[in-house]
Parts: structure tokens; sequence; C-alpha cells
């Protein structure tokens, strides 16, 4: 994988943190339940306080698949579009690009959510929890070993996605490439040729 596209795929990594939480579906319509009491209300509510640094992983995950696909047509463009001598500043340039709209989009995002948690997980820890289980719950989140799973779980993921990237980055690389031409192939467009590597100039 050469030194522009390995920018391109950092930069991605860097916008695809780790996910804590799944986006979950707007149920469908229910009879009106019972309302919790009021102990049960009070477990509900500390349980969505701590859970509130997911809600920025919500976020993220929520940016990470236009920016995905944004970063994915870039590449693109970059072996195709822009001479090779530009290219290793192009992809710096669209690199920072994409953090300062995630800088802005993340936090954005996660005052939104913030605000809008309560109103769509309370109902949900209602139905599917008892008061007993709830409590089971917060101990867990409050205790030591979950506050210490938490804290490595990012760095336990991002040491995986940089061992994944070394390790199938150049496979991958060559089969999009044969994938590309096959395409062009069928469309009846001629692939553009590979522009062979410059010889290291003499000393």
């Amino acid at each position: 994988m050469n030194k522009s596209m390995k920018i391109l795929a950092t930069a991605a990594l860097a916008v695809c943190v780790n996910a804590g939480f799944a986006q979950a579906a707007t149920p469908a319509a229910t009879p009106a339940a019972a309302a919790p009491s009021a102990a049960k209300k009070e477990l509900i509510a500390k349980l969505i306080q701590l859970q509130q640094p997911g809600v920025e992983n919500i976020a993220r995950m929520l940016i990470q698949q236009p920016v995905g696909q944004l970063m994915q047509g870039a590449g693109q463009a970059l072996q195709t579009q822009v001479p090779a001598e530009k290219r290793e500043a192009t992809a710096k340039a669209i690199e920072a690009e994409v953090r300062k709209f995630v800088d802005e989009a993340v936090p954005m995002v996660k005052d939104k959510g913030a605000k809008m948690s309560a109103g769509v997980w309370a109902p949900m820890l209602d139905e599917k929890f008892s008061e007993d289980e709830l409590k089971q719950i917060i101990v867990w989140l409050e205790s030591s070993a979950s506050k210490k799973y938490q804290q490595i779980g990012a760095e336990m993921q991002n040491a995986l996605g940089q061992k994944l990237m070394a390790e199938v980055g150049p496979g991958l690389d060559t089969k999009f490439k044969a994938l590309q031409q096959s395409i062009a192939k069928q469309l009846g467009v001629a692939p553009k040729p590979a522009t062979p590597a410059a010889p290291p100039a003499k000393k």
C-alpha cells in the first residue's frame, strides 16, 4: 500500500473510533404499560446517566458511514485523477478536512443525543428490565473492573485495527485494483494504466 493510501487509511481509522452501542430501531407502537414506580424511575435515570459516555460513540458511529464512503471515493480519485507527485500533499489536505468535519460534527450530534437519550432509552429499560436487574447492571457499571475494561476498550480496538491494516492492507489493495479493472471491463471503460514508479535518483 503506497504512502498516500496509508495516510487516507489512517484518517479513516481515526474517524472510525470504537462504538459501544448499536443504534436502536424505533419500536412499534404498543399498548400503554403501567407507569414504573418511583424507585424504578430513579434506577433508570441513574443507568441512563452512566451510559452518557456511550452517546459519543453513537455520534461517531452515525458520522462514520458517510465519512467512510467519502474517504473511499477520495482514495479512488487520488489514484486516478491526481498526479503522482501531488498525491501525498492532496491526501494530507483531505485528512485535515475530514478531521475538521469530525471535530465539528461529533460534538453537535453528541449534544443532541444526550438530550434525546432519556426519552428513547427510559421506556426500553422499563420494559426489558426489572428493578433487581437494573440494580445489578448499575453495580457492574460502577465497579472498578467495569471502569478499567471500558478505559482499555478503545485501546484494544485501535491496536487490533492497526494490526489488521498492516496485515491485510496490501492484499486488499491488490484485490480492490483487480475489482476496479473487472468493473471497468464490464462497463466498456478502459482502466487507466498504472504509472510505473520512477527509479531512484542516482547519488
